[in-house]
């Protein structure tokens, strides 16, 4: 779909005195509720709210790119934080001295000063999630809240079939938990696509890939339970076609465990997909 069509905020700069700071993390999802505040729990936000307001003598709320669920991890989480202009801690050194504070659980990558209408969320252009599979023969006492385990990996082309159709713009009703708030299931997908590899001690280890402008309410996590759930029922490429066709969540499989999904990249380059547009949307 155009980006016109995104249905985005207008979005406001940073308030006068103040200076809006990018800030990329990284965390075990076990260790948390989720990224979002909770009244129930603790998540990755309220965590970074504590310790930046403790570092910066004032109350700091950070906003993130989005939300991730109790139990999935982010390899690179991008979020940021309004300060006051007469805060003397450079920006560049916020992620070092959130270091000296945080859990082992949480590491700040990178820190910086951004632009007065960045926004973690709003400005966002795509979304990159990545989901780790093996076979529970193969999986190590340390795998367990780190990868999906399924009873056996399935064939990797058959797999790979089912991935090629999702990329595109689709509505994915059939992938969306009953709980998404979102009017349009209507998605971009960029990027899908499985790839092999070798876990520490060589076992194989699947990985699948999706890219998009963004995603529904445990999308990816659905579309990965029914691509694993057809292809070990060697159901057809066709067969899958269906089910995304049917706009029917209970035409589609179970969801994936939170425990093998990782958000992997947030990316707010406007033209890195510019392609995607211009042969989809004909712009």
């Amino acid at each position: 779909m155009a980006r016109s069509d995104w249905k985005r905020p207008a979005l406001k700069p940073v308030p006068l005195g103040y200076r809006r700071i990018k800030l990329t993390v990284s965390y075990d999802g076990n260790a948390f509720n989720g990224w979002q505040c909770q009244d129930n729990g603790f998540g990755v936000q309220n965590l970074l709210n504590e310790v930046l307001s403790h570092i910066y003598k004032s109350r700091v709320a950070v906003v993130g790119s989005g939300r991730t669920d109790s139990g999935v991890h982010a390899l690179m989480q991008v979020c940021h934080y309004d300060v006051p202009d007469t805060a003397t801690l450079p920006d560049e050194k916020a992620a070092d001295a959130l270091n000296t504070m945080l859990p082992y659980t949480v590491k700040a990558l990178r820190s910086e000063s951004a632009d007065a209408f960045f926004h973690a969320r709003f400005t966002t252009m795509a979304r990159e999630y990545r989901y780790f599979v093996k076979a529970k023969k193969d999986c190590l006492p340390f795998d367990k809240g780190y990868v999906g385990q399924y009873k056996a990996l399935p064939p990797l082309d058959l797999l790979q079939s089912y991935a090629a159709l999702l990329t595109g713009t689709h509505d994915f009703t059939a992938f969306a938990c009953a709980k998404d708030p979102c009017e349009s299931k209507m998605r971009d997908i960029y990027e899908s696509y499985w790839s092999e590899m070798k876990d520490r001690a060589g076992f194989p280890l699947y990985c699948y890939t999706v890219t998009g402008n963004a995603f529904l309410y445990h999308q990816v996590r659905s579309m990965v339970g029914t691509m694993m759930q057809m292809a070990l029922a060697g159901r057809s490429a066709e067969d899958f076609a269906h089910v995304l066709e049917s706009k029917d969540r209970s035409r589609a499989g179970t969801t994936a465990p939170a425990s093998g999904l990782y958000l992997a990249r947030v990316s707010y380059d406007t033209e890195e997909y510019r392609w995607f547009e211009e042969e989809h949307c004909g712009t």
